[in-house]
């Protein structure tokens, strides 16, 4: 069982259970080496919050004495540890070694026989360097022992490593092949030499890649990747299992591990973290004592910093600061930050994932900050569903204060006097029109002062494009009194203020349902509920009747069920629909939530918290709610929730 819990894009918190054994992820499974280990996995349970670890079935296999153990005991026993338990099957060791002797078939039935909870295939670990023809035949092979493997497997998980070196159609088609297979879990295999080359902008292509082949509703193991300053990034890339065994590596060269690095112990005079190990001891006390024992305490640090890492990683998915978090933590290396521009190439793929807003405000720390997936959908959905006002002038603004259409008000009322005028603000994210101020991702980003100017010429490039699709008869840029003068004898005889209150109903329905969603409201009288405090408008009446409410946290419009029939009527099927299977529509039709499994189809256009209409087979409107998943996640879980019902329609509707 795999179920989402709680999401910020492609990054997940999940309910992950195992026979009888849950965890949640993402989670950092501990290396355990069966015959020893600094640390006890009966420790890393108590002491370090470890709910599942992993060792190697190879080293226990051919080890007559852990063999014997291990079948006649299980491996939870011979472990010592009662939570989950994954074993691998040899295939790094035969990347560091050569050849192993081990038949594929034999160490799957091994991990079966010896109670693992997750075993894994022996695949063909394909090295970065690998021609694409080797990488295609190494595929090949690994897809073929996945697919014998999956009938061997009884009750135990089974795991199939994505394979396909740095071929990124290979490694989507390989990622595909698998999950048409009996497998219940991914790991993305081949990526230990692009960690320990801090390759990670090809690691970035690599694990897309992958996920662009998968099923979403299954999990996904990074292999190998066992440093926290790494974890972030790979979890917002939609990682959520991670392993490795650079917590021990790591103590017996000296070396800490920190969220935002490496460091020698001998560089270190004093220790800031808080960790048990670093508040009971001094780097000197460490330095000071004998090798096993400052192994031991280099260890412990190492794993307690990887583990709380994962909870605020955790935290911050429940947040939605998981993005503020990836930005921060790539500044700690050069390499890093490159895989943190290089995301910027795969917007179109981050933006399925990617929700329509979050809660609270969206923090920039840096250029790369511009070109987050939520901008990049603000941009496109600017000029692909947007449609401005009738004006005979267009006036661009400078980006000073929010919310604009306020800081803005007197200035628009002057000019209004003078011809009849649309506003567009110059934002650093883009041309940004008045009525739109309040939605998300606009009214929420915060940057420095001054700092848009480094995104002057993106800035202008979009301008260009805005003013090349949406013609106005004249376009001036606000400079003071001299634009007013200038104005005079422009307007062709019309003055006024526009209808700002409309525009704004009408340009946020078309940015959020696209431009079918204007015939809702066209040729309609639309009234207003406005908010006594700020003045902005909390309900649309449209003739009368209570249609639309504007969310105060994004701006973005909520339906009543009059609202949800006037848009069904208006847009055409499939777009912003979730059609249930005939055996949820009574259910649904009562209040009930939509789960994944009675998702029968959807609009692939919608997105994570999406206002959706729910119908029957026959396009009947049966409820309208909240989109939890995507369609590809519909369509692909077997458990949760797909849409959070907001109301549903009476039966006779």
């Amino acid at each position: 069982m795999f179920e989402i819990v709680s999401r910020d894009g492609l990054a997940r918190i999940c309910r992950m259970k195992v026979g009888e054994r849950q965890v949640e992820t993402p989670l950092l499974l501990p290396v355990i080496n069966p015959s020893s280990g600094a640390i006890s996995p009966k420790r890393m349970s108590e002491e370090f919050g470890a709910s599942a670890v992993i060792t190697n079935a190879f080293i226990i296999f051919r080890d007559e004495n852990l063999r014997e153990r291990a079948l006649s005991e299980g491996v939870h026993r011979l472990l010592g540890f009662d939570g989950l338990v994954m074993t691998d099957s040899g295939t790094f060791q035969e990347h560091v070694y050569g050849k192993v002797d081990m038949n594929p078939m034999e160490i799957v039935r091994f991990q079966r026989d010896i109670g693992s909870d997750i075993g894994t295939i022996l695949d063909i670990f394909s090295e970065p360097d690998f021609s694409e023809q080797k990488a295609s035949s190494a595929v090949d092979t690994t897809v073929e022992r996945a697919r014998a493997a999956a009938g061997e497997r009884g009750n135990m998980w089974l795991a199939g490593p994505v394979q396909g070196s740095l071929f990124e159609e290979l490694r989507t088609s390989c990622a595909e092949r698998l999950s048409e297979i009996d497998l219940q879990l991914h790991p993305i295999g081949g990526v230990v030499p692009l960690m320990e080359g801090y390759r990670f902008r090809q690691l970035v292509d690599v694990i897309i890649a992958s996920k662009k082949g998968l099923d979403p509703s299954r999990p996904v193991h990074l292999f190998g990747a066992g440093h926290p300053m790494m974890f972030p990034l790979a979890v917002l890339l939609g990682c959520d299992m991670f392993d490795s065994a650079s917590y021990a590596k790591f103590a017996r060269d000296g070396r800490m591990m920190f969220a935002d690095g490496t460091r020698a112990l001998n560089d270190i005079h004093e220790f800031w973290c808080e960790c048990p190990v670093c508040s009971s001891h001094s780097p000197e006390e460490i330095r000071a004592s004998e090798p096993k024992e400052r192994q031991g305490l280099i260890s412990e640090h190492n794993l307690h910093v990887c583990m709380a890492q994962m909870r605020r990683i955790r935290s911050a998915i429940r947040e939605g600061s998981l993005w503020e978090l990836v930005e921060q933590s790539c500044r700690s290396h050069p390499a890093l930050l490159e895989a943190l521009r290089r995301l910027r190439r795969h917007n179109e793929f981050l933006e399925r994932f990617e929700p329509l807003s979050r809660q609270g405000a969206l923090m920039f720390t840096g250029s790369e900050s511009y070109f987050r997936p939520s901008i990049w959908r603000y941009q496109q959905r600017l000029f692909t569903r947007y449609r401005h006002p009738d004006t005979d002038l267009m006036v661009a603004l400078p980006e000073k204060g929010k919310p604009y259409n306020r800081v803005y008000s007197s200035i628009m009322r002057r000019i209004g006097e003078k011809a009849y005028s649309h506003f567009v603000v110059l934002s650093a994210i883009g041309p940004v029109p008045i009525e739109l101020d309040e939605i998300y991702p606009i009214s929420h980003f915060l940057a420095p002062e001054g700092d848009a100017d480094a995104m002057l010429p993106e800035v202008k490039r979009m301008m260009e494009q805005y003013s090349h699709e949406h013609r106005h008869g004249i376009a001036v840029i606000w400079d003071g009194d001299d634009t007013l003068h200038a104005l005079e004898g422009m307007s062709g005889g019309r003055t006024g203020d526009f209808d700002i209150d409309r525009a704004r109903i009408e340009a946020v329905l078309t940015m959020q349902f696209g431009r079918g969603a204007l015939s809702a409201v066209a040729g309609k009288k639309l009234s207003y509920r406005k908010s006594r405090s700020t003045g902005r408008i909390r309900n649309v009446l449209v003739e009368g009747v209570h249609a639309f409410s504007i969310r105060a946290r994004d701006g973005y419009i909520s339906l009543t069920n009059e609202g949800a029939k006037m848009l069904h009527a208006a847009i055409p099927k499939p777009e912003y629909r979730v059609e249930i299977e005939d055996d949820a529509v009574p259910f649904v039709g009562d209040g009930s939530n939509v789960f994944a499994k009675f998702a029968r189809d959807c609009d692939p256009g919608i997105r994570p918290g999406d206002s959706v209409l729910i119908v029957d087979g026959n396009d009947r409107l049966v409820a309208h709610g909240r989109a939890i998943m995507n369609r590809e996640e519909m369509l692909a879980f077997e458990r949760g929730v797909a849409v959070r019902t907001r109301d549903h329609l009476e039966r006779s509707a």
